[in-house]
């Protein structure tokens, strides 16, 4: 017999629904050092993906990866080779590493960095420590040490990102700088300077003390690590 509208059940709620809820909950209660890297991704992505179980998703993510920060680091096409996540849903992640760079950049930019020197560190790790390739980035000081630009002066290999102390130069007067920060990454994670690296600094140096250009410091970002040139006295 057929049971009339009022008396037909409804369908009960998929089990992940409550894990949902459940992990929304230790967030407000606890924030994100109340969830493991994988379960912070389950939360991103529970609107992207609204009607499936996030979690195995979340998992193979960070199997593949290794990291929350590698996670949405990775470019597209690998992203979308993980079974579940479509290019959209990896374009979503992009979207959240591009809004994690612009906080920091936003943290740093036209302020006095030598009394910022946390909040700097925290953005080139950000923009750098997770790249697969060599990144030789210039960051342009003002007067008053405030920063006014932070360019991509150079970018290569796995090993080796080829920089101009000239262009560098060129860009600094362009810009009226007075002082500049050098910044690159070593993709292999070992911040330690390399000889062609300490050799390369010195020459900037000197093609910048040449016109009254200061460089504060050569930072090396490693994948756990940021090396100093000034605090490990090679400059």
């Amino acid at each position: 017999m057929n049971k009339s509208g009022d008396e037909k059940t409804s369908k009960p709620k998929p089990h992940y629904h409550g894990h949902r809820d459940r992990l929304r909950a230790r967030f407000l209660e606890g924030g994100t050092s109340a969830l493991a890297d994988y379960e912070l991704l389950e939360l991103y992505l529970f609107r992207s993906i609204p009607r499936r179980d996030i979690k195995p998703i979340a998992k193979d993510l960070m199997e593949k990866f290794g990291t929350f920060g590698d996670v949405v680091s990775a470019p597209i096409a690998r992203l979308a080779e993980v079974k579940g996540i479509s290019e959209k849903t990896a374009l979503d992640l992009k979207i959240l590493q591009a809004g994690a760079i612009k906080l920091g950049k936003q943290a740093v930019l036209n302020r006095p960095i030598l009394s910022s020197w946390s909040a700097l560190l925290d953005y080139c790790r950000s923009v750098m420590q997770f790249e697969h390739k060599e990144q030789f980035r210039v960051l342009f000081l003002d007067r008053k040490n405030r920063l006014i630009a932070d360019e991509i002066l150079g970018q290569g290999t796995i090993d080796r990102a080829p920089v101009y102390p000239r262009e560098i130069i060129k860009r600094a007067l362009e810009l009226g700088s007075t002082a500049i920060i050098l910044a690159h990454n070593h993709p292999s994670g070992d911040p330690t300077p390399s000889a062609s690296d300490i050799e390369m600094t010195a020459n900037i140096v000197g093609a910048a003390k040449a016109i009254n250009i200061s460089v504060h410091d050569h930072l090396i970002i490693g994948r756990n690590d940021v090396a100093s040139f000034k605090s490990l006295g090679l400059m």
